[in-house]
């Protein structure tokens, strides 16, 4: 017992200390400042919002790839239960900032840091009925306490590595967090094997929600005037959350490639000065999205998108698409080309992603090393039709048969609300 204060002790102060060192951080980091000065007003907006007899439904999720892991849930648990209102939290900017204002929540705030005095106020504000965490975001603090309160809380979409603290010899602590969850839905079986040899059983392998969500795409209008002006009959390779990494490979081949090929280009960054370097290095005719009122679409060969929300559309008018991320910390979603049917390539650095993996196995992704690399796997793509209508079938067969998890975790929410 005297441990276990002891170790919160420290983990309480070192919250503290992180805190006021974002404080200090924050005046010279506009999104440091953001993620300090946006806590500033979670507890004014739940006590505006949430009344005490409000029944909440908590979701929280890093950031914006986690909440769109999450939403088909989301969407869910709205439709079936009206009577609730449905708060999201958020622990990133990136993700806070885009969705805000988004219609499938009631009330979108920043989370409080993990410390014991934001988390007794945060929960007396908004009195769960249920707390959702989607992935990971393991905070003890906020565990503990949802467990004390006897709040039923699950972990969807989980996908756990040996590596993890969690399986370390001096994993304890952040072990015992673990221990509150009421109950896991994974990814994959190996994280089920990983649970059990720690002792747990409350685990079902429903695999990951982000199928759902996927899937859910090609159910809705994708359909964008301009893409349509801009492809034309014309093949098209849409470039999706490129690194400067990534487009150096890309701008050497658009560069040096024959003219019947198209364009999209959607940068990670989208800051000006990076679009401008990027369009100054481009050979080819190549117009921005925020120019498209006063260009002609049909006339350019290189389409760059400098604006958010647009790229899942876009790769429905794709006929292969480069994802980017892969030769630096982390490759960005490549479900979403793959729902649509297309060939993806990526960059080597993709470990880290089960699809991907899978995908690689397949040989629905295809993985380029170098600017030779990338030459090679496109003029196959371009001249050999048949296979790149096989590659990108392989990318839709396995999205249609990963759909599902969604419907597991409701069956097992209707059994506690």
């Amino acid at each position: 017992m005297r441990n276990e204060f002891c170790v919160y002790f420290i983990y309480n102060l070192v919250v503290i200390l992180i805190g006021f060192h974002l404080r200090i951080v924050a005046w010279f980091h506009p999104k440091i400042k953001l993620f300090v000065n946006g806590r500033k007003q979670t507890f004014s907006t739940l006590q505006k919002t949430i009344h005490p007899t409000d029944k909440i439904i908590w979701i929280h999720v890093a950031s914006l790839g986690e909440y769109e892991q999450g939403l088909p849930v989301i969407k869910k648990i709205r439709k079936a239960y009206v009577d609730h209102k449905i708060l999201v939290t958020f622990f990133s900017p990136s993700g806070y900032e885009i969705k805000k204002n988004t219609g499938d929540a009631d009330i979108v705030v920043y989370l409080p840091l993990d410390t014991q005095k934001n988390v007794t106020r945060f929960l007396r504000l908004t009195h769960p009925k249920l707390a959702i965490f989607v992935k990971y975001e393991i905070w003890p603090n906020y565990l503990k306490e949802l467990r004390y309160k006897n709040i039923p809380t699950l972990m969807i979409s989980a996908l756990f590595k040996s590596k993890q603290i969690y399986f370390r010899p001096y994993g304890g602590f952040m072990q015992k967090a673990l221990r509150t969850f009421t109950h896991f839905f994974l990814q994959d079986e190996n994280s089920k094997i990983l649970l059990e040899s720690i002792g747990f059983t409350n685990c079902t392998v429903s695999g990951d929600t982000r199928f759902d969500r996927v899937s859910e795409i090609l159910a809705q209008d994708n359909s964008l005037s301009f893409m349509q002006r801009f492809k034309g009959k014309s093949l098209c390779l849409v470039a999706g959350s490129t690194w400067p990494e990534d487009e150096a490979i890309l701008v050497d081949f658009i560069n040096s490639a024959h003219t019947g090929l198209k364009y999209v280009l959607a940068p990670h960054t989208i800051k000006s000065d990076h679009v401008q370097h990027l369009q100054r290095n481009i050979l080819k005719k190549s117009c921005l999205y925020s120019e498209l009122e006063s260009i002609d679409a049909a006339g350019c060969e290189v389409l760059i998108i400098d604006t958010i929300g647009l790229l899942t559309k876009i790769y429905s008018y794709a006929d292969a698409a480069y994802v980017g991320g892969g030769f630096v910390t982390g490759l960005h979603n490549t479900l979403e080309p793959a729902t649509f049917g297309i060939p993806v390539i990526i960059g080597p650095n993709y470990g880290n992603f089960k699809e991907a993996i899978d995908l690689v196995a397949k040989h629905g992704i295809q993985v380029i090393r170098s600017k030779d690399e990338f030459t090679l796997v496109m003029n196959r793509f371009l001249n050999e039709p048949q296979f790149r209508d096989r590659t990108g079938a392989i990318n839709r067969a396995y999205v249609a048969e990963n759909k599902g998890a969604s419907v597991q975790i409701m069956e097992y929410i209707r059994k506690l609300l």
